[in-house]
């Protein structure tokens, strides 16, 4: 087993990993819209388009970290507020993987941490 930790990033808050590595797997932490490299987070108000480009940079850099990209990830869990959000959820994931179509879950939650609208968790093969 090996734990990630993106480089030049500050050691995360709660007593977790960036992700592991473990049989070949990646499993990343739940990421939320808070800046990997310098922990700023982002306006709570910000509308879910603003989080999820954070959240997916996030992703880039923990993938990349571990030398993987996105074409690497083969299962996603999308966790929103609100089904509301489900279209525009589903359009910024179409642009960020591409064609690459991984399994995902998308679920809706009353309240996420810190008040924000989105958190992913992935899973990637090495």
């Amino acid at each position: 087993m090996q734990k990630i930790q993106v480089s030049d990033s500050p050691k995360p808050v709660g007593h977790y990993s960036h992700a592991i590595v473990s049989n070949g797997l990646l499993f990343t932490s739940g990421i939320l819209p808070i800046k990997i490299k310098t922990a700023e987070k982002l306006a709570i108000e910000s509308n879910i388009e603003e989080q999820l480009t954070i959240v997916f940079d996030n992703l880039t850099q923990i993938l990349n970290e571990a030398g993987l990209t996105s074409n690497n990830v083969v299962k996603t869990t999308v966790y929103i507020t609100g089904g509301e959000n489900w279209g525009i959820v589903n359009e910024k994931y179409a642009a960020y993987f591409k064609e690459h179509r991984p399994a995902r879950s998308i679920i809706p939650v009353p309240e996420l941490h810190f008040g924000y609208k989105v958190e992913l968790e992935a899973i990637a093969e090495i």
